[in-house]
């Protein structure tokens, strides 16, 4: 045997063995990283809290709840946390700083490992991380990554993409309109179209998610789509060039008569104070002498936003609003510093329990000055600032800072001693709007009563109360639910415009205000909207009564002069969603308010009291603020 022939099959065996070893000692490097990372976030977390949190925290508390949020969701079975690292009992070893938090938690992570080595120890940390947040205010919470880029995308007002806005009919991407001035409305793509293939992969099953991660991408790059037109035998092939694509917060704005703009904001992002001023001007160059805001179901964003567009209502000077912490620097009081623009127009606000944080900045400050009239009911009840920290992995964290009072001094802020369960419950338990109007004020202890600019009775603790009480609006319909619930109104009107869309618009494109006088379905339609639901599952039967449907599995057996009742119905919210691919969202909820918003045609009855309430304010000095500290109180 030559010594090349006994060297070889060796050396590949050392070969074999040394590559084994560095595949391990590299899992292993990589392992350590993602410990280090892991272990850095939680450190991370801690510290956040501990040093912005508006109110002091036990860290020993913080500690043991982040212990049992570690275990809570542990997957290996049979493991015994008594007398170890993991042990959450009372008589486990207590801490009392940040160092010895971070080193108690190192030991249970550790321990965790050896123990079972199979536990994703990352999802573990954020269970941990959430754990801590259990025990904080119901507003202080983490944001995994992905969340955290979406919550980002939604209040930086923009996004980047091809500019549509899609549903998924029948396993296919069915565009419902393209964005004004984005990519895709350029290109000449329109509502009805397929996109059947995205980047030569077909893109028939997509999940939203799948569409979204496919479709949106940085500024400037490309994606090729495969497009199929109704009434086009070929399919159409675009080269998309993605571009920052605008997220909309005005969602309408029009006359609602000769006199009375009508103004809708879903939230406050970075761009809510433009397109407000944008649509004011609009608004004011039709000839607008009064205005309805409406902050119905608006969960609020950014303060500042809030607090620009509040003070277009001012005289420089004004008080808006002010925060309060236990750290100075989240300490702040913010008042106009010059004459807003629309500062002797008429105004009333809607409100409802939807309408939070910013949404009662503005309310507060409306109804603390009298400078309009709040209408609506009762509001969620949010007076807590939220300041957003990045972590070592691109999650981030919410921690409330500070909590903001109105001009008044009012804490708008709804207690939340008894758990994130009973907080997030309590807007199903409140009553009917008036019930619960009368419950609240029988139920406000004194310190938290206050006045208006002209001695009007006022308060704080639950979120602002309105001027005008209005009840919701009971408009309910089986029928149409069953039709929401399978997505069948999108399909109908889609259909509808396969057929007939060159028609349609070249018909009501141009006339939008004949459209909603004039525009109503044929009952050839009706009767195919009534002929598919049923092969949807829709029984129409006379064996149950006109107001006791009943849902059992897929199927909904309602009486037909139930169906015949609510048509009007079903017709107003398929004539709503035809304006929305012919034109917009923005009309969309302009046919929508005209044909089913009966608190809106309430509230603009109301402009008497508007300027009864001027009147009074007119004669009054300003609200002062209490000089007692609200947070001191709390």
């Amino acid at each position: 045997m030559s010594i090349r022939r006994f060297l070889a099959p060796n050396i590949i065996a050392v070969l074999i063995l040394g590559f084994a070893w560095f595949l391990g000692h590299e899992n292993i490097l990589k392992e350590e990283r993602n410990d280090q990372i892991n272990l850095q976030k939680y450190i991370q977390v801690q510290r956040v809290i501990l040093d912005n949190h508006f109110s002091e925290v036990n860290v020993n508390d913080l500690y043991r709840s982040s212990l049992k949020g570690f275990i809570r969701n542990i997957e290996t079975e049979g493991l015994d946390f008594s007398a170890t690292p993991l042990d959450t009992s009372v008589t486990n070893h207590r801490v009392s700083t940040l160092r010895e938090a971070v080193q108690s938690f190192e030991r249970a992570y550790r321990f965790l490992a050896s123990v079972a080595p199979g536990e994703d120890l990352a999802a573990r940390t954020d269970d941990a991380i959430i754990g801590m947040f259990a025990m904080l205010d119901p507003h202080s919470n983490y944001l995994e990554p992905e969340r955290a880029e979406r919550e980002q995308e939604q209040f930086s007002g923009r996004f980047q993409g091809i500019g549509v806005q899609f549903d998924i009919i029948a396993d296919t991407i069915t565009v419902v309109s393209a964005i004004s001035g984005g990519p895709s409305d350029k290109l000449g793509i329109q509502s009805g179209d397929r996109i059947i293939q995205i980047d030569d992969v077909s893109a028939i099953g997509f999940t939203n998610q799948q569409v979204v991660s496919h479709l949106r991408g940085p500024k400037g790059t490309t994606v090729d789509v495969v497009i199929r037109r109704p009434r086009m035998a070929n399919p159409l092939n675009f080269t998309i060039t993605r571009d920052n694509i605008p997220i909309y917060t005005v969602d309408s704005s029009y006359m609602i008569d000769d006199d009375t703009g009508y103004l809708k904001i879903s939230n406050f992002a970075t761009t809510t104070y433009d397109e407000f001023m944008q649509a004011m001007e609009s608004l004011k160059d039709q000839g607008m002498n009064r205005l309805v805001l409406d902050l119905r179901s608006n969960p609020g964003g950014y303060l500042i936003q809030a607090f620009r567009i509040v003070g277009e209502f001012f005289p420089a000077g004004t008080p808006i609003v002010a925060t309060e912490s236990r750290h100075a620097r989240f300490i702040s009081e913010y008042n106009t510093q010059r004459n807003g623009q629309f500062r002797d127009l008429p105004l009333i606000v809607m409100v409802d329990e939807g309408s939070a944080s910013g949404s009662e900045i503005v309310a507060g400050a409306i109804q603390d000055f009298d400078r309009g009239l709040i209408v609506g009911r009762r509001t969620y009840g949010k007076g807590l600032v939220q300041v957003e920290f990045s972590l070592v992995d691109n999650s981030s964290v919410r921690i409330t800072t500070s909590q903001y009072t109105t001009p008044s001094g009012r804490l708008i802020q709804k207690p939340f001693l008894d758990g994130r369960e009973a907080y997030a419950y309590e807007l199903f338990e409140r009553e009917d709007a008036l019930t619960d109007a009368s419950h609240f004020v029988a139920n406000v202890p004194d310190s938290l009563r206050f006045s208006t600019r002209s001695g009007r009775p006022i308060f704080g603790g639950g979120g602002i109360l309105p001027d005008h009480i209005l009840q919701r609006d009971t408009t309910r319909s089986f029928v149409f639910g069953f039709m929401r619930q399978r997505n069948l109104n999108t399909e109908f009107v889609r259909s509808y415009m396969d057929e007939y869309g060159d028609e349609v618009r070249s018909r009501w494109r141009d006339d939008f205000p004949s459209f909603l006088e004039e525009f109503t379905w044929s009952d050839e339609f009706v009767e195919g909207v009534r002929t598919r639901m049923i092969a949807n599952g829709l029984v129409l039967t006379d064996t149950v009564s006109i107001n006791s449907p009943i849902l059992e599995g897929d199927q909904l057996f309602i009486n037909p002069e139930a169906f015949e009742r609510d048509r009007w119905i079903l017709e107003g919210s398929l004539k709503a969603e035809l304006s929305r691919q012919i034109w917009d969202t923005q009309h969309y909820f302009q046919v929508f308010n005209t044909i089913f918003d009966t608190t809106l045609r309430d509230a603009v009855t109301l402009w008497e009291e508007v300027n009864e309430l001027k009147a009074l304010a007119d004669q009054s000095s300003p609200p002062r603020r209490s000089s007692t500290s609200l947070y001191q109180q709390q």
